[in-house]
Formats: C-alpha cells, structure tokens, sequence
C-alpha cells in the first residue's frame, strides 16, 4: 500500500504542515511522485536514497548492540541519527567488523548490500512459515514458536521495547504463545507480555 501524507505525519509524529513541506522538496527533487489520488510514490532515485538510508540504519542497529552495546530498546532511536552521517567508507568498515551480518538486531533484512559488493541480504518479505503473532494459526496456540522479526513500526515505542526484551521476545528466541482476553501472551523464562493484536501484527514468528 502506497503511504499518504496523513498516514506519514502520525507514523512520524509531525504537523501536517510539516509533513506537506517536506513532500513537496522531494517532489521537486524527484525523489517522490503525487498521484491525482494524493498518494505517494518514490522514484527510482526515491527508492534508491531510502534502500541506502535504510542500509545505514540497520547496519548502525547492528553497531550499537554487537559493539557498543545499547540497551535493544534504545537502539533504533539512536540508529536514526546515525542513519544520516554514516559514510560509505564506515559502512563497508562496519560490514568487515561484524563479519558481513545481512538482518538487523531486529531481524530485518539489510537492504542494498549488493551495492557494497556483498550478497543480497535476507529476503524483504516474509519467508516461508513466517507469520505474525496476530496471525497465528490457532493450532499453534499454546505452543512454543521462534521469534523471527520485529517490525520497523512498533521499534519507536521504547516502553514497549523493554517489555519485549524482559519477556524474552527477541529474534532467535523460543516463546511460548497462548490467547489473552486483550491479543496474545508470549514470553518465555516465566517473563510474559500481553499483545494486543495491533501490536502482535508487528512480532513475526515461525514454527520451531
């Protein structure tokens, strides 16, 4: 689904206004294209300026815990910052100091690394057998799955984050997954945190 402006100012905790400017410079720029609908779309430079900025992101992620260690809930705020002045130089270095990592501390794929001369990173999409807690099959329920993604979307929420960390959700984990009245519980070590299903749309798991 193509993003709208006012869908980009809740996502970004902007003004309107804010957001409307900021288009606009893309625009002009030719990052971005606005259909008569008042959807957006990235050009191909668009898309080519987001895959680097996105790069830099998750490899700043990768940073910050395998090296510097950061607290899991801090990272992607801080990573936003570094997202914007970390070289290609530091990049590659970066890449050479983690031994070539090609998914985020959140289990996202790193986008572009072709361009570094690595091999594609992990797929983009959902691989096969991977489906979000929200649709968890209910076979499943009361079992125990592995934690494969977090999404982008719920990585700002840095409350939420701690929650996830102390209830053992992270990727690579086992969690155990039953049915709350308000989404789903997961957890694992006898830690659990309750999910609502917006949130529980964002926690990717797949069957051990």
């Amino acid at each position: 689904m193509v993003p709208m402006r006012a869908r980009i100012a809740e996502r970004l905790d902007q003004s309107g206004p804010t957001v409307s400017q900021t288009v606009a410079r893309m625009e002009r720029d030719g990052l971005v294209s606005v259909a008569s609908d008042r959807h957006l779309e990235l050009t191909e430079d668009g898309r080519k300026l987001a895959t680097r900025v996105m790069r830099k992101h998750r490899l700043a992620e990768c940073l910050l815990v395998d090296v510097i260690g950061l607290e899991w809930e801090q990272v992607h705020a801080e990573a936003c910052r570094w997202e914007h002045v970390m070289s290609e130089a530091v990049e590659r270095r970066v890449l050479e100091l983690l031994r070539h990592p090609t998914e985020s501390p959140y289990g996202n794929p790193i986008p572009g690394l072709e361009e570094l001369g690595e091999k594609d990173g992990a797929d983009p999409f959902l691989d096969e057998g991977m489906v979000s807690l929200a649709d968890l099959d209910p076979g499943l329920e009361g079992k125990t799955v592995v934690v494969r993604r977090i999404g982008e979307p719920i990585q700002t929420d840095a409350q939420l984050m701690y929650t996830l960390r102390r209830a053992g959700v992270q990727p690579g984990s086992v969690v155990s997954v039953t049915e709350s009245p308000g989404g789903v519980l997961v957890g694992s070590g006898g830690e659990a945190a309750e999910l609502e299903s917006d949130v529980a749309s964002h926690v990717f798991v797949a069957k051990r």
